[in-house]
């Protein structure tokens, strides 16, 4: 056993993944990206990928923390882990909502906080729960009422219009998008009742039935179900959104004013929502944290984290540095192979074979943004992958932001997404507030800003219809290779700012060599980029 804590944390249920704590170096990872199914459950994948990468055994290993969603853990649950030498007295899990509170206040630089967890579900039919935390420990101090069921919460509610506008569950994302175009004010009915921070939310039961039921009892026109793209779908969605931001605008008030605390620390599905966390920081005035893999994709690294403190007495204080990479690296041989098409990269096209041609490039951050510069889509491909659900300049797909048609362009030829839904923007730190009125950074894409008025035009790409942003400010030292591509595309075109897109189409963000090369074949991308010194570019033969 190594004198370092080790921990592992693994997440059952969808979003299922891996994170190993030793020490002060983390490996994570969502089994999605490994078995390139979306919000895939599982862990074992992720398991070996973080062992490996972290070079340890499950010997090395001083505690494993499950977690899950909806009826607990039966006391001495293993998953099987018995079975590879694992003792059994070493198999823990912790609370879905208090393994939430772990990873957002760990990763925040706060020495106090509160901390807010909301989501869908977590255990016995929680969906929002509040904790004080020092680096002493984390004290529950509140949460939805018990006995009230899963469907009055803010995430069960949001995620019952997400069903009956045609989307899944977990593509809360698409109904925040389509709210914009939407007017919040045709619909005369509060969704919720918040006292004290209790909320009570209107529905009784999950999902759209939920929804169905509530509009036969007060008169309320849904319109059809499932037809996102007619006028009375958007202003549900309108609807739904404001509803949400001042119920959560509401508990954070609350609970400022009754803990006597600022410092504020969001988690959860519901904190992916960046119009609303925009929202609670505007109304509030608090100083809010939320963490890059807010949702469940984050829970493995909260196990770990609340792993460490058993094992050492500590709250494990891990602020993160402006960038969410917790993925290994990959080596210039790896990436080689990969482009080689060599077995041994793993690489598997299932498509018809793309010819390309590739190079080394000693300066392969100025060679992606002369490539975006010429209208050319690319993917950028630099460092450990991202934990979280956002593309942050590690997997991404980057285009010139200047025209609006670059949308089209991008959703036609790659991602094949809905219209309505926008585009980021990355932009160096420094230069955030010349383009977006904003006065603090946002590396994680969790909020939204306002394009300032004046550069609404010459950023058409990435600016959504009510001339918002889902900003994402690029710091020189966390991102020095992004950093650099787009204060060089700056150079190029005047415009300090690229458009910002997960590197994926219809599966989850790449993860290795051979899904980049795998993604960039299938796709009209035009060109794939290496941050370590490679550039491939589509060819005719």
């Amino acid at each position: 056993m190594s004198d370092v804590p080790i921990a592992v944390g693994l997440n059952l249920g969808h979003d299922g993944g891996c994170a190993i704590v030793a020490g002060n170096r983390v490996v994570a990872i969502a089994e999605e990206r490994l078995n390139r199914t979306r919000y895939s459950g599982g862990w074992q994948a992720a398991l070996a990928y973080c062992l490996e990468a972290a070079d340890l055994t499950l010997a090395d290993v001083g505690v494993v923390v499950f977690s899950c969603v909806g009826p607990r853990l039966d006391e001495g649950f293993t998953g099987g882990l018995e079975r590879y030498g694992v003792d059994a007295r070493r198999i823990v899990s912790v609370d879905h909502h208090l393994s939430h509170a772990y990873g957002a206040f760990c990763l925040s630089d706060a020495d106090e906080a509160l901390v807010v967890v909301a989501d869908g579900s977590g255990n016995d039919h929680q969906t929002e729960s509040y904790f004080l935390a020092d680096r002493t420990g984390l004290t529950r101090v509140g949460g939805n009422r018990t006995g009230r069921a899963r469907a009055g919460g803010i995430g069960a509610t949001y995620e019952a219009v997400t069903n009956w506008l045609g989307f899944d569950g977990q593509e809360s994302g698409k109904t925040m998008a389509l709210a914009s175009y939407g007017d919040p004010k045709a619909i005369d009915l509060q969704l919720f009742d918040v006292t004290d921070a209790q909320v009570e939310g209107r529905l009784e039961r999950t999902h759209d039935r939920g929804l169905v039921e509530l509009a036969a009892a007060s008169g309320l026109d849904l319109g059809r179900p499932y037809a996102w793209a007619e006028p009375r779908a958007r202003d549900l969605a309108a609807w739904v959104q404001a509803q949400t931001e001042d119920a959560l605008a509401e508990v954070v008030t609350h609970l400022m004013a009754e803990h006597r605390q600022t410092n504020v620390c969001f988690a959860g599905g519901v904190a992916m929502n960046c119009v609303a966390n925009e929202a609670i920081r505007r109304r509030t005035g608090a100083n809010l944290f939320v963490p890059p893999p807010a949702s469940d994709r984050g829970q493995a690294l909260g196990n770990a984290l609340h792993g460490v403190h058993l094992l050492t007495g500590r709250i494990p204080r891990m602020p993160l540095p402006g960038r969410d990479s917790f993925g290994r690296v990959y080596t210039d041989a790896e990436i080689h192979l990969a482009l080689r098409r060599h077995p041994a990269a793993g690489l598997a096209e299932r498509y018809p074979h793309r010819a390309f041609a590739y190079r080394r490039e000693s300066d392969p951050a100025t060679a992606a943004a002369e490539l975006i510069a010429q209208g050319k889509l690319i993917g950028w491909f630099d460092g450990g992958s991202e934990l979280g659900a956002r593309a942050l300049g590690s997997r991404s797909i980057l285009a010139d932001p200047r025209k609006g048609a670059t949308r089209d362009v991008l959703n036609t030829r790659v991602k094949h997404r809905e219209f309505f839904r926008p585009f980021a923007p990355a932009v160096p730190a420094e230069h955030a507030g010349a383009w977006f009125e904003t006065d603090r950074p946002s590396p994680y894409m969790l909020f939204a800003s306002q394009a300032r008025a004046r550069h609404r035009d010459q950023i058409a790409a990435v600016t959504h219809v009510d001339g918002s942003a889902r900003l994402q400010t690029v710091d020189g030292t966390a991102h020095p290779a992004f950093h650099r591509l787009i204060t060089r595309f700056g150079d190029i075109t005047g415009v300090t700012v690229v458009l910002n897109t997960s590197f994926n189409d219809t599966e989850p963000i790449v993860e290795t060599p051979a899904h980049a090369v795998a993604t960039f074949c299938r796709t009209d991308l035009d060109a794939l980029v290496f941050s370590g010194g490679f550039v491939a570019v589509k060819t005719d033969a």
